[in-house]
């Protein structure tokens, strides 16, 4: 291991910090596992405005960007973002140095103070660097390393690898004693599909002070987003497909049964609608991205908000299920304050969040802020699974213990959905912890978009889960104002679920049972017309 490289993540001083610490392998772990947490802020356009170069070793750095980059696909068309091409393109990029720094160049001076723009596949990571020098791994060759490595004194010590001309390197030199010194505009061609990175890199300490202005584009062959993200285009618009799928069928029993419908089904409406939105938003989000090469701050804003309000909704709803509303109580009493608090502190500590990972730039917050930013919505979580499953065994005990048979076998059904629903979420966070811990240089970039994809497609599934369990159907008021048997609410289970074709019912009776009813929107089950029949 050679490189020795600190991104920027935590803040360059603090990264630089952290070499003079930690073993050579040691900090070029923690240097990939920072490119790693770069990757999902960052636009296909980088974009360096003063930014600073950090001291490591006996080099200086700037870290310009990483990005799985596919190899350039020969086509036939050489028009539009997705015409197979490849490259890294630098566009206006500049350097500015102190005056002290220019005062001791002349202007005869035909070059002076060499600044070198690094680019390397992550395979290549041990190609750059040398021998140890003062105890350190040297980034650049020294009078007696040039001895040793054969390298030139003064530049970046590199190494050929497998693919001729990489890494590569373009050299950038101030004329005389100018103070600017300009990269000339061009396209580093991929022909080899990996992650790259890029560096700028000086070795002169007089050169001390240079900051850079510019940017560079990543393209790959169908556009400008990252390798790792392009999936998630095509992703996005196949969830946009599905949720249109459940829509429909939805929406055709809805209407069918409008006059029957519970506010349960309602919340269900108003949920499907909501991650229509989002995943629908996203794909927009990510074709824009792909054509411009920027993130639509907006597009992406009211996506993460689309988002947050279904997540928010998604766990009310489940909670006051697993409460038995409508079912062992007609209203939640004392407990709905704490509800509505417990979702909107979910609701702003989750929009926080996602707004910091996905709006804008997200390579600004350090790693203690998205610390403090996560552990909020995880204790929230922990909390929902908890008073969730606690309700829901206090139900089934209701359930039973009034022997409404159908809906405990339908509560059973929602519990198994739920409880094997927290069992995958809790193995696959196990195994995202698994994956990001044994790739380090993020070599397996080209399936990381399936670590975020997987919560969309959990959460789809469940949410057909409960639509089939709770779909409109004839019963669904008639359930709650049909008492022919008893006076006793709870014993409302013991009724016919289904309107009596015979008229057995007048209207004297519907009116009056109408009137004993109290604002509850009641769960049914079709299973309910079976037990009556048995009963």
């Amino acid at each position: 291991m050679k490189l020795v490289f600190c991104p920027r993540s935590e803040g360059t001083m603090e990264m630089a910090k952290c070499s003079k610490y930690l073993p050579k392998q040691t900090f070029f772990v923690c240097l990939c596992i920072v490119i790693f947490f770069s990757l999902g802020g960052d636009c296909s356009i980088h974009e360096y405005r003063n930014g600073e170069f950090v001291q490591n070793g006996n080099a200086y750095l700037f870290y310009g960007g990483s990005e799985g980059m596919h190899a350039s696909i020969p086509k036939e068309t050489s028009y539009g973002v997705a015409n197979g091409r490849s490259y890294i393109g630098f566009d206006h990029v500049k350097f500015r140095r102190t005056e002290e720094s220019a005062a001791k160049h002349t202007d005869y001076e035909s070059s002076s103070g060499l600044v070198q723009a690094i680019l390397f596949e992550a395979s290549d990571r041990d190609k750059i660097g040398g021998s140890a020098y003062g105890g350190r791994i040297a980034i650049c060759c020294t009078a007696d390393l040039a001895k040793v490595e054969g390298c030139k004194q003064g530049e970046v010590i590199l190494r050929p690898s497998d693919l001729a001309f990489w890494p590569m390197q373009i050299p950038i030199y101030f004329k005389g004693a100018s103070i600017e010194a300009f990269m000339q505009a061009e396209n580093v061609n991929i022909s080899k599909t990996g992650m790259y990175n890029l560096y700028f890199i000086f070795c002169d300490p007089q050169l001390q002070g240079l900051v850079i202005d510019g940017s560079t584009r990543w393209k790959n062959p169908s556009g400008y987003l990252p390798g790792r993200m392009a999936p998630l285009m095509t992703f996005y618009g196949l969830m946009s497909l599905a949720y249109l799928v459940l829509g429909v069928a939805w929406m055709s029993q809805y209407l069918r049964f409008w006059r029957d419908i519970l506010a349960l089904q309602n919340y269900l409406t108003t949920i499907i609608v909501l991650g229509m939105f989002e995943v629908t938003l996203w794909y927009f989000e990510y074709a824009n991205f792909n054509v411009t090469g920027r993130r639509p701050i907006g597009i992406t804003f009211w996506a993460v908000t689309f988002g947050t309000v279904k997540k928010t909704l998604s766990r009310l709803l489940i909670l006051v299920v697993s409460m038995g509303y409508g079912v062992v109580r007609p209203t939640l009493g004392g407990l709905t304050s704490k509800v509505i608090l417990l979702g909107t502190t979910y609701f702003l500590a989750a929009e926080v969040l996602d707004v910091f990972e996905h709006v804008g730039t997200v390579n600004d917050l350090s790693g203690k802020a998205r610390l403090f930013l996560v552990l909020p919505v995880a204790v929230l979580d922990a909390f929902f699974i908890l008073w969730t499953f606690t309700s829901l065994s206090k139900t089934l005990e209701k359930l039973q213990a009034r022997r409404m048979v159908a809906k405990l076998e339908l509560y059973r059904k929602f519990t198994n959905a739920l409880a094997v629903s927290v069992v995958i979420s809790v193995a696959w966070i196990g195994y995202e912890l698994y994956f990001k811990a044994t790739d380090p240089f993020s070599e397996r970039w080209q399936t990381a978009w399936i670590i975020s994809s997987f919560w969309n497609i959990l959460t789809f599934a469940f949410l057909c889960i409960v639509c089939a369990l709770w779909a409109p159907s004839q019963n669904s008021t008639r359930y709650a104002y049909s008492d022919e048997g008893g006076e006793n609410f709870d014993d409302e289970d013991a009724l016919p679920l289904k309107a009596s074709t015979n008229a057995e019912l007048d209207k004297a009776s519907i009116m009056k049972h109408e009137r004993k009813v109290v604002s509850s929107d009641l769960f049914i089950s079709n299973e309910d017309v079976e037990e009556d029949k048995r009963e």
